[in-house]
C-alpha cells in the first residue's frame, strides 16, 4: 500500500471507530489490543512473547526505553544508531527517527515506519480537520523541531504545509507566516499568545494548542484575537494521545492507544498507554508523566472515545512540600488558581518550587503593586492551609517569550522531582 493510500485507510478507520457506540469500540478496541499483543508486542526483544493479559506486562518509563533502545523496536535499532540518524536527515534506513525538542527535561527518541508516518497522517486529519480538508489546507506548524511526521503531509495534493522554527523567534518568520495565510495552526500556547498580543495578520479557520499546557489566561487572550474556540492536540514523543472536536471535546486516542490510569491525587490521573497501532517501536504500559483530569460525561458529539477536562500540567511539577502531617504534594493546577484567582489583573507568572521549603513568584514589574501581594498571600494561605511549610518570595521582574524551552509556570526544580 502506497503512502497516501495508507493515510486514507487511516482516514476511513478512524471515522468508522468513531460512529460505534461505546460497548461496540470497546469490543473492537479489545480485539485490536489482543492482536497486537499476540503479533507485534512479541517481536521486540524487551517482551520476544505474548502475554495473557496486558496487565501482565510491566510497567516501562522514558528511562527504561531510552536505556534499552534497540530492544524495544523491531529492528534493532540502537540509540545511537537512532541519534546519528538524527543528526542527519532523520532516516535510518527505511525508517524515520525522531525525538523531542528536550525543552523540558531529557530528549527521547521515536523510531517510525513509511507506513506508520501516513497512518498518522490519515488519523490526525479524520480528528482535527476533516471539515476543512477536502477544501484544501494551509497547515502552519510552530514548532521547535520538525520531524519526519510532518513530511507526509506534504505529499497530498489537499494540503499544503509550512513549519516555522520556534526556536528562531516569531520576527524571524513573521513575514513568511503571515503570507501563507494558514487556514490551520497548530503552535504552543506561549506562542498563539505572542502571534494575538503583537496583532498579526492572520485568519484561519482553526486554532490548535499543542507542546504545551493550555492555561486557561492564554485561551481567553488568543479565542478574543482570533474569533474562534481554541483547540487541543495532545501529543508527545510517545505519539498522538487526544485531538478536540467540533464540539469541543479534548478526545483520547483510544482508537490507537489503550489508556490504563493511575490516581494522582486531587481528582487526578496519569496514563499508562499502550500503542496497539504501532509496530515499528513497542510502547506498552508506558507511563507518561502528565496529570489529567477526565471527563465523567461522554461528549455531546456523540463519539464513544473519552474526554479529557483538562490536562493539568507534568507529574514533575508537582510542588513536594514539608508539613507537620508529613510530606505533601500540590499539583500544578491548585497553584496556578491560587495566583490567578488573587487578583483579575494578573495575567501571567512564574511559580518556582527552588528549594525543600522555597518558593519563588515572579510577576511583572507593571502589575499594579496590590495584585502582585495579593497573589503573594493567596499562595501563602493556600499553603498555610495545608500546613506546608514554605517561604514564598515574591519577585519582580520581566517574563518575556522564550523560545528556547516550554513554558511552565508552575515548575518544581527539586532534584529529586526528576
Amino acid at each position: 500500500m502506497n503512502g497516501l493510500a495508507e493515510a486514507a485507510g487511516s482516514f476511513s478507520l478512524t471515522r468508522w471507530v468513531s460512529r460505534k457506540t461505546r460497548p461496540g469500540f470497546e469490543r473492537w478496541q479489545a480485539a485490536a489490543l489482543r492482536r497486537f499483543l499476540d503479533r507485534d508486542l512479541p517481536r521486540a526483544p524487551f517482551y520476544g512473547h505474548a502475554p495473557a493479559r496486558l496487565a501482565d506486562l510491566p510497567a516501562t518509563d522514558k528511562a527504561l526505553l531510552m536505556g534499552r533502545f534497540e530492544d524495544f523496536n523491531i529492528h534493532g535499532l540502537t540509540a545511537t544508531q537512532a541519534w546519528a540518524a538524527l543528526a542527519r536527515d532523520g532516516r535510518a534506513g527505511p525508517l524515520i527517527v525522531g525525538a523531542s525538542t528536550g525543552t523540558s527535561g531529557n530528549r527521547g527518541l521515536f523510531v517510525i515506519s513509511e507506513a506508520e508516518k501516513y497512518r498518522w497522517l490519515g488519523t490526525i486529519l479524520d480528528k482535527a480537520t476533516p471539515d476543512l480538508l477536502w477544501r484544501g489546507m494551509r497547515v502552519a506548524v510552530i514548532l521547535p523541531q520538525n520531524t519526519g511526521l510532518y513530511d507526509s503531509a506534504r505529499k497530498s495534493r489537499l494540503i499544503k504545509l509550512a513549519f516555522f522554527d520556534l526556536t528562531l523567534g516569531p520576527e524571524s518568520w513573521r513575514g513568511a507566516l503571515e503570507a501563507f495565510d494558514p487556514t490551520v495552526i497548530i503552535a504552543p500556547p506561549k506562542i498563539l499568545r505572542h502571534l494575538s498580543t503583537e496583532h498579526f495578520r492572520l485568519r484561519p479557520k482553526r486554532v490548535f494548542s499543542a507542546a504545551e499546557t493550555l492555561d486557561p489566561v492564554d485561551r481567553a487572550v488568543i479565542e478574543d484575537f482570533f474569533r474562534l474556540s481554541l483547540d487541543q492536540i495532545y501529543m508527545a514523543t510517545e505519539g498522538l494521545f487526544a485531538v478536540t472536536c467540533r464540539q469541543g471535546g479534548l478526545h483520547l486516542a483510544e482508537d490507537s492507544v489503550f489508556f490504563e490510569f493511575e490516581p494522582a491525587g486531587e481528582g487526578l490521573v496519569t496514563p499508562l498507554v499502550t500503542a496497539f497501532r504501532r509496530r515499528t517501536q513497542i510502547m506498552a504500559r508506558y507511563r507518561m508523566n502528565d496529570l489529567l483530569r477526565l471527563s465523567a460525561q461522554p461528549c455531546r458529539c456523540g463519539s464513544p472515545l473519552r474526554c479529557v477536562d483538562e490536562i493539568v500540567g507534568r507529574m514533575d511539577d508537582v510542588f513536594r512540600l514539608s508539613s507537620a502531617n508529613g510530606p505533601i504534594l500540590v499539583t500544578p493546577d491548585v497553584l496556578r488558581n491560587a495566583v490567578l484567582k488573587a487578583d483579575r489583573r494578573i495575567d501571567d507568572f512564574r511559580l518556582v518550587q527552588t528549594g525543600p521549603d522555597s518558593v519563588e513568584l515572579r510577576l511583572s514589574p507593571t502589575l499594579a503593586d496590590d495584585a502582585a501581594t495579593a497573589a503573594r498571600q493567596s499562595i501563602r494561605a493556600l499553603l498555610e492551609m495545608r500546613k506546608a511549610v514554605a517561604t514564598v518570595t515574591l519577585i519582580r521582574a520581566p517574563l518575556p517569550l522564550e523560545t528556547s524551552r516550554k513554558l511552565r509556570r508552575v515548575e518544581c526544580r527539586l532534584e529529586q522531582a526528576r
